[in-house]
């Protein structure tokens, strides 16, 4: 979370209190954020490991949340950032033997190693990770993920949902740290052909002939991202009520083209910075 400042002053008779000055998030809504898009939920997790990562690499040591649930967490620019850092600590638990190193959960309960120098090892790592595991990866991840990744997402669960294994913040770097806009499983998906002919209409748009579709980028149409013209055809065929669709010159953060989704073909009017691509029937 990005510090922008802080002071020290005397306030209600109490020495030495701090004031800090942080940047603004939203509250991390976890039932909005499953009506989301699975690849904005992806960063979320994205910018989760490198959290994971820092805390268990940090300057200090490493550092375990206490309190590691949704409600200590905001979102910024779509990126997840922590913001009570109150029930952090450094301190690794002291022990004689494994029991000691017991960690113990609503629905597992799992027991890590004793060290020679009598902690437990990696147990503030391991508490991040699970609960990382139980509170965002194994609800954000799976919902409504590519076919093409699911078995990266499984090892990123697995990885996280059994702490006592070989797993590590390191280890979901590889599986994780390129992103999805570098991920060609998913920037350069394989389509088959549409099963229905377009026409291309240049610098035009229907700027009305909405209608929904989840999940949306657009609470009131179907803004959905595609990597190319031919994803676009394909996932208008595969809706009954598609009739045309409109190409953006926006894009998502993993570089993919945002396209509106259409009912009707017309009206259709000028738009420099777009392009329309109509059924073609008869």
């Amino acid at each position: 979370f990005q510090l922008y400042g802080y002071c020290y002053q005397d306030s209600n008779d109490i020495p030495d209190t701090l004031t800090t000055i942080t940047e603004l998030g939203s509250p991390l809504e976890m039932i909005q954020l499953l009506q989301t898009s699975w690849e904005d939920r992806f960063r979320i997790c994205l910018s989760l490991v490198r959290l994971l990562h820092y805390l268990a690499h940090s300057p200090l040591g490493s550092v375990t949340l206490l309190d590691f649930r949704p409600r200590q967490f905001v979102i910024v620019d779509g990126e997840l950032k922590v913001t009570d850092l109150d029930d952090a600590s450094i301190e690794e638990s002291s022990c004689t033997s494994n029991s000691d190193c017991f960690m113990e959960f609503p629905a597992r309960n799992f027991t890590l190693p004793c060290s020679v120098e009598g902690r437990c090892q990696n147990m503030n790592e391991k508490r991040n990770l699970y609960n990382a595991y139980r509170f965002f990866f194994t609800y954000l991840l799976p919902h409504s993920a590519p076919s093409s990744l699911r078995p990266l997402l499984d090892k990123i669960v697995n990885a996280t949902g059994k702490p006592t294994k070989r797993s590590n913040a390191n280890s979901l770097f590889p599986l994780l740290s390129p992103g999805l806009s570098v991920n060609p499983e998913f920037t350069q998906k394989c389509v088959k052909s549409a099963n229905t002919k377009y026409k291309r209409v240049p610098e035009a748009v229907i700027p009305d002939e909405n209608y929904r579709c989840w999940p949306s980028y657009h609470h009131k149409g179907c803004l959905l991202s595609v990597f190319d013209v031919n994803e676009a055809m394909e996932i208008c065929d595969s809706y009954p009520q598609c009739k045309a669709f409109v190409l953006t010159n926006q894009t998502t953060w993993t570089g993919r083209q945002l396209v509106f989704f259409k009912m009707a073909s017309n009206p259709i009017v000028p738009d420099p910075d777009k392009i329309t691509y109509v059924k073609v029937t008869g």
